[in-house]
């Protein structure tokens, strides 16, 4: 195979385990390169990974997303391969993984780990489980889709991916907005389903469940608003016009049994929920049309780049 192969892992404080996932690649893909991305690591992982042969380089804002970021920015390759530097991922599976890329059937391929069960029987943080599948449904919703790993963190690419994903999150949300982007974009996706197994005694996991999964959900509640716009304020539509006949309906009643108002708060509130619900189904239809122009644009210059 004549395609470049670029492998990355973003790193931080993973020197008991990053050795061992360089060392793999190097076996089954030497003529990769590998990257690995350290993101202000208070331990040795630097060290380590530079005697292992890999190329090192920092990134100072702390940060998933800001990593990936980077990686995507300065790395030119025709594969990409992102992988966690925990070791939780088997490297084993990297060539079903990117199979799909080379054969032209997916832009971007994801490390399944939920359909073989994987996941769910290694992973000992029942929350993180709920998370996911939260995550995994409302995107899937959104979209008519049936993905079934939403948040995997071994993902590959290929360069066109790479180069038309413009990153906005700056953690481990990064995941789900790719995800999204995807889907928004009519990205090839490809799901394969993988292995997967817990930390080795002495690795800490990074994620704090509560406030990364608020996180993760903020950042489906901004895609959502972005990507799909009318379905969005449609709903805010939806509920001010609800509360706006509940609030209006008596002062109505009242009007019809008596030809006269006398709930005048009442009726101000329910002509001013009403306009609410009026702006914001307009403004859903006007935010619709710029979107779908932008689709548009954003398609064109795929296929001009391909040409």
């Amino acid at each position: 195979m004549n395609q470049k192969i670029a492998v990355l892992i973003p790193c931080y404080n993973e020197a008991l385990t990053i050795a061992q996932v360089v060392k793999k690649f190097q076996h089954i893909l030497p003529q990769s390169d590998i990257y690995v991305y350290d993101n202000n690591s208070t331990d040795d992982t630097i060290a380590v990974a530079t005697k292992t042969g890999a190329i090192v380089r920092s990134v100072a804002k702390r940060g998933k997303g800001n990593v990936v970021r980077a990686m995507f920015m300065e790395v030119s390759a025709d594969i990409y391969i992102m992988i966690d530097g925990d070791d939780t991922y088997p490297v084993e599976d990297v060539n079903k993984l990117i199979k799909p890329i080379i054969e032209g059937k997916a832009d971007m391929s994801i490390g399944d780990r939920h359909s073989n069960g994987s996941y769910k029987e290694q992973n000992s943080r029942n929350f993180h489980n709920f998370g996911n599948n939260l995550v995994k449904n409302l995107i899937n919703k959104l979209y008519q889709e049936n993905l079934k790993d939403i948040m995997s963190g071994y993902r590959g690419f290929n360069d066109d991916f790479v180069k038309h994903f413009p990153i906005h999150s700056q953690g481990f949300e990064i995941e789900t907005e790719m995800s999204m982007h995807a889907l928004d974009k009519g990205f090839k996706i490809a799901e394969v389903p993988i292995g997967y197994v817990d930390r080795v005694e002495g690795s800490v996991s990074k994620l704090n469940t509560y406030r990364d999964g608020l996180k993760i959900l903020r950042t489906i509640f901004r895609l959502f608003k972005d990507y799909k716009p009318l379905a969005f304020f449609t709903a805010f539509a939806t509920l001010f016009f609800i509360l706006s006949l509940i609030v209006g309906i008596p002062v109505i009643l009242e009007f019809i049994r008596t030809a006269y108002i006398t709930l005048i708060p009442s009726a101000i509130l329910a002509v001013g929920l009403m306009l609410i619900a009026i702006m914001s189904l307009f403004l859903g239809f006007l935010l619709d049309t710029i979107v779908r122009q932008h689709r548009e644009d954003f398609e064109l210059l795929r296929l001009s780049k391909k040409r």
